[in-house]
């Protein structure tokens, strides 16, 4: 099946019982045995229950991996992935990275003695930092919040070479545009929250992997931590993967529109975004990737907060708010929102200053959002 038939059929058969096409919202907390051990594959909803089985049966068909499992919340996810270390393990990671992920590296892990370097995000970045500890390279692609495109193939050929796993988290191009097993990376994270499930009504998070005893391993953690979605929240994400084909198509083409509006203003110094031909990364992204995604970055002359603060408030149609991937146009500040818990001097070496500006492009109609953007650069 193609990727839009995947979305709406894959582990969505009908109900047995009904005919129901549509998975049913299985709310219960546990499940009537005939006998003791029975294995029937459902005892207790923080182990297993249907709604849930089902979106992971899709999300992994949309990413070609073996097994898929889903979380409360994304972070919830990379925590499960940081459990499979153990004290002394080193991790690489590239310095370009969510706020979030970066505090739940430096301020969870880092005290149970799991080590963290992070480099540039090229291949070669990579290889150098290599210690005989390392167990893990860590990439996103595009990278929050500067859109910087990481060869997934390459940084896996050298990860392999040394025994090392590549964990992509795949949240700003979705399974739509760029689906990393494919590439060579051994795990795909993912928080649902944004284009998987897409309307800005969940929170969520979900693994795609392809090595059985890595999943095991996850697995157990999944069912031990117990930080699980609710049946109500599998069906949202469900619901919401239907459309993400549609969706995915039109982020981009408004994307595209703005992004290149934005090039040409007298007001904004640098875009980021892969999908323009002078970005840096267009060449990548057009190998590794089947399209741009919706999320822009971008730099204001003379930018700082209270510049920023002046743009937001003109505003009308897209809303400052934290996240991304919804139906509607988001707009938020990195150095005061998603990066708020990274330092200063971190944030500023790695290109997150007070002038960065992130936008995840909705699908309303691009001339609404065009103006909007325009009346708000007249403050």
């Amino acid at each position: 099946m193609k990727f839009a038939t995947k979305a709406i059929h894959a582990g969505q058969i009908p109900d047995k019982g009904t005919g129901a096409v549509v998975v049913p919202i299985y709310q219960t907390s546990t499940f009537k045995q005939d006998e003791i051990n029975a294995d029937r594959g459902f005892e207790y909803s923080r182990t297993g229950n249907p709604t849930r089985q089902a979106l992971e049966q899709c999300l992994g068909s949309l990413e070609n991996g073996n097994f898929a499992l889903t979380f409360s919340s994304g972070l919830a996810a990379e925590h499960a992935i940081l459990s499979t270390l153990k004290p002394g393990d080193h991790v690489i990671a590239a310095e370009d990275m969510y706020g979030g992920t970066y505090r739940l590296f430096e301020q969870v892990f880092k005290p149970y003695n799991i080590q963290f370097s992070y480099v540039g995000g090229s291949a070669k970045d990579f290889e150098k930092a290599i210690k005989p500890a390392t167990k893990m390279f860590w990439i996103e692609s595009p990278t929050n919040p500067l859109l910087r495109i990481i060869d997934i193939s390459k940084v896996s050929a050298i990860a392999h070479k040394k025994n090392i796993k590549v964990v992509v988290d795949n949240t700003f191009a979705s399974p739509f545009f760029q689906q990393p097993l494919l590439l060579g990376a051994d795990l795909v994270v993912h928080s649902t929250t944004k284009y998987i499930g897409g309307h800005s009504d969940l929170i969520g998070g979900a693994l795609i992997v392809n090595d059985e005893e890595w999943y095991v391993k996850l697995k157990f953690l999944q069912n031990a931590v117990g930080a699980v979605p609710g049946a109500f929240d599998s069906w949202l994400m469900l619901r919401g993967i239907k459309t993400l084909s549609v969706r995915m198509k039109k982020h981009e083409e408004n994307a595209l529109q703005i992004a290149a509006f934005l090039e040409s203003h007298p007001k904004i110094n640098q875009v980021y975004y892969p999908g323009l031909p002078s970005d840096p990364f267009h060449d990548l992204a057009s190998s590794q990737m089947t399209g741009f995604g919706g999320i822009i970055s971008f730099k204001l002359k003379k930018g700082d907060k209270k510049i920023a603060n002046s743009f937001f408030k003109r505003l009308k149609i897209i809303f400052l708010a934290e996240s991304l991937g919804g139906v509607e146009s988001l707009i938020c500040y990195p150095p005061a929102m998603t990066h708020a818990s990274m330092p200063e001097a971190k944030r500023n070496a790695i290109g997150v200053t007070n002038d960065l500006i992130r936008l995840s492009v909705g699908i309303e109609d691009v001339e609404d959002l065009i103006e909007d953007i325009t009346n708000a650069l007249n403050y």
